[in-house]
């Protein structure tokens, strides 16, 4: 069945009422999201998501309903990558808990925007900048490193390469005073660290979207199935992403294994045009990896409680 522009509007009005629901009674005040909270919100998600591939099958068929799910799963098995990226992005720059969901909130707005240019544009447009791939490969294997040679040392903004790279365009404020991305003082217009975070957030769903949306299309050339699919897996990854990031906050290991994971990504992004790694393979060097550091944290605790009560 085809599609028209009605499909298209009426589901993205529904998407900009959904997460403005979400940004404006729900998350209206800034706050730290619990895991409680997160798990919650994942399960609404997910729920929103089937309801719509009920939709597809009652208005489209079988045929359709079922490469709407395919492409979800799909969607959601390539954005593993992504969650725990975001999980060293917002560490890297020290972003307040409070002001990480804002964050998200505008960079789905923006994934929205491009996915629907690329997956309009055939995906033809993102293909002939691979070269970007290498780039944010080397970028994200450097981050890793960055991480692991920091250690607990007090951050520094004004040494942050990205950082560094923005205040060259406009002037920058320092401090995380608040939830704006630009801010004005005395007449003159700042960027905030917020807003470099953003733009970092953003460009991460750009180039993955290079690998995800070509693995849709093998399943289904209908963009708007693409789309839909697309747009309601991210959604729930947003809200997933506290989920793991709140536990992840409990043990000790966690930062290295993230690390790992981040080189892991990069070298991934940088081999891609010569062999590609399985999805099954990076979920099972991810989880691996996790595990190994959980185990260790746990041990590690259980060994310094035993050592105070000697």
């Amino acid at each position: 069945m085809e599609h028209n522009a009605l499909w298209w509007i009426g589901f993205n009005a529904l998407v900009i009422v959904l997460i403005m629901v979400d940004m404006l009674v729900f998350h209206k005040r800034d706050h730290e999201v619990s895991i409680k909270e997160s798990l919650i919100w994942t399960a609404v998600w997910i729920t929103l998501a089937l309801l719509f591939n009920v939709f597809i099958l009652l208005t489209d068929g079988r045929q359709q309903a079922l490469d709407y799910l395919t492409g979800y799963l799909i969607e959601k098995s390539l954005s593993v990558d992504n969650l725990f990226v975001f999980i060293v992005i917002f560490s890297y720059f020290r972003v307040p808990a409070v002001y990480q969901h804002r964050v998200l909130f505008y960079g789905i707005l923006v994934a929205m925007i491009l996915r629907a240019a690329f997956i309009l544009a055939g995906i033809k447009l993102v293909t002939e900048f691979e070269w970007i791939m290498y780039i944010f490969g080397a970028f994200l294997i450097y981050i890793a490193i960055k991480m692991v040679a920091e250690k607990n040392e007090e951050y520094d903004p004004s040494k942050n390469l990205v950082v560094k790279l923005f205040s060259k365009i406009m002037p920058m404020k320092m401090e995380y005073k608040n939830h704006n991305f630009i801010e004005k003082e005395n007449g003159k217009r700042h960027l905030t660290q917020l807003f470099v975070v953003l733009v970092t957030i953003s460009f991460v769903d750009l180039v993955f979207a290079v690998d995800s949306i070509p693995a849709i299309f093998a399943i289904t050339t209908d963009p708007f199935i693409v789309y839909t699919s697309n747009i309601f897996a991210i959604m729930g990854l947003r809200a997933l992403y506290f989920a793991i990031a709140g536990v992840m906050k409990l043990f000790h290991y966690l930062k290295y294994a993230l690390s790992v994971i981040l080189a892991f990504v990069g070298v991934k992004m940088l081999i891609a045009h010569y062999f590609k790694i399985p999805t099954g393979v990076s979920l099972l060097v991810i989880v691996s990896v996790l595990t190994i550091a959980i185990l260790a944290s746990v041990l590690r605790s259980k060994i310094m409680k035993n050592t105070m009560m000697e």
